[in-house]
């Protein structure tokens, strides 16, 4: 879809992507080590909830989506950026549940680090990639370009794809994905079925007991904190989880541990490493009830050791991007509250292996403790 808008009595084309549009290789820009997509110009649908009805359409905006003012979202009414079944409709207009709501958005995505996604093993119906951390597997929340699926797309013509696995966006190593859905739906049976084996590895606080120690505890997460602690008092609360884990060097400070999550519970790896007193040695979330005072500086003393083996993107530095006069983001390249300067877990999948077939990753740079 195409509409047109002036801008100091200039008339400028502005073409509006949907879903449906594809990532291309032109759409990113590299500076200094991260990863930006140019921003663009995207129709965001929803249907409007039943708690929304009898709203006006700028109470609904500046109710449930805070992340811009209020005064944005009467402009972008009056300009017939929101827009209710299709129809620009007054400030006043009150909505009814169910109705289609268009956003008009000026889209500005999170950075993240700039390392190649690289493709690991190619089979006709099976396709494996080692997974850069801060990168997320696919399209969700704000991210939609800047994501494995996306850029296999744009920079290596992989479509459609189906990831059958998840890695957190700061895990990185081995993702799998299926060239059809079919193939897609047989791997997810056998890891229902639990038939699949998985292997990861992580650097952690301490010196790891030698014999194998099996966390079994139940784990329960808490979306609004996005956060998972164990339940220990309480052995009906939370969800079963067990992982067992396997030391596999010391250095007399920090630990190389592999890990073998037998369920697949969020952040369980993290929060039963913290559990055993042993939490990942850089990992903010679940580090600070174990480690008291620890800085934020003392884990980037390494960065680069802590990103991992891939090749890091050279800048185009060069390429620029359209300002938008009514984009709260604009003029810089991410959105507010990132800067994409991230550190990737000391977390890395390295292994996935099913009744007739194993699938492996190289272990990052971080892996060596020497």
């Amino acid at each position: 879809m195409k509409r047109k808008r002036n801008e100091a009595g200039e008339t400028m084309e502005i073409v509006w992507q949907t879903p449906a549009n594809p990532p291309q290789r032109q759409d990113y820009i590299f500076r200094d080590g991260i990863r930006y997509v140019k921003p663009y110009y995207f129709e965001f649908i929803s249907h409007a909830k039943n708690r929304w009805a009898g709203k006006t359409i700028v109470d609904l905006f500046a109710d449930e989506f805070k992340g811009r003012p209020r005064d944005y979202y009467v402009s972008a009414v009056k300009s017939g950026r929101i827009q209710v079944d299709g129809q620009i409709v007054p400030e006043s207009y009150i909505v009814c549940s169910s109705q289609k709501i268009s956003h008009f958005l000026h889209r500005h995505e999170p950075p993240v680090m700039a390392m190649d996604v690289q493709i690991l093993h190619t089979e006709p119906d099976v396709l494996t990639v080692y997974k850069p951390a801060s990168v997320p597997v696919h399209p969700c929340g704000q991210y939609r370009k800047n994501t494995v699926v996306g850029i296999l797309e744009a920079e290596h013509d992989l479509a459609p794809i189906f990831p059958i696995h998840r890695l957190d966006r700061l895990v990185s190593g081995l993702l799998i994905l299926a060239r059809s859905a079919s193939k897609a739906d047989i791997f997810r049976q056998q890891i229902e079925s639990g038939e699949i084996k998985k292997q990861y590895i992580a650097k952690v606080v301490g010196v790891f007991p030698e014999n194998e120690q099996v966390a079994n505890v139940n784990i329960n997460y808490n979306a609004r904190e996005g956060k998972s602690t164990v339940e220990i008092e309480n052995g009906s609360k939370g969800k079963v989880a067990c992982t067992k884990f396997t030391r596999i060097s010391t250095n007399g400070t920090q630990s190389i541990v592999l890990c073998e999550p037998i369920t697949g519970r969020t952040h369980q790896i993290r929060v039963h490493l913290q559990f055993l007193g042993h939490p990942i040695a850089n990992d903010l979330l679940y580090l600070s009830e174990c480690v008291p005072n620890r800085s934020i500086e003392g884990f980037s003393a390494d960065r680069a050791a802590a990103n991992s083996a891939l090749e890091i993107k050279p800048d185009n530095s060069a390429e620029d991007f359209d300002i938008d006069p009514m984009c709260t983001n604009c003029p810089d390249l991410p959105p507010k509250g990132y800067d994409g300067r991230e550190e990737g877990l000391w977390l890395h999948c390295v292994r996935y292996s099913g009744p007739d077939w194993t699938y492996e990753c190289p272990y990052p740079n971080w892996a060596s403790l020497s």
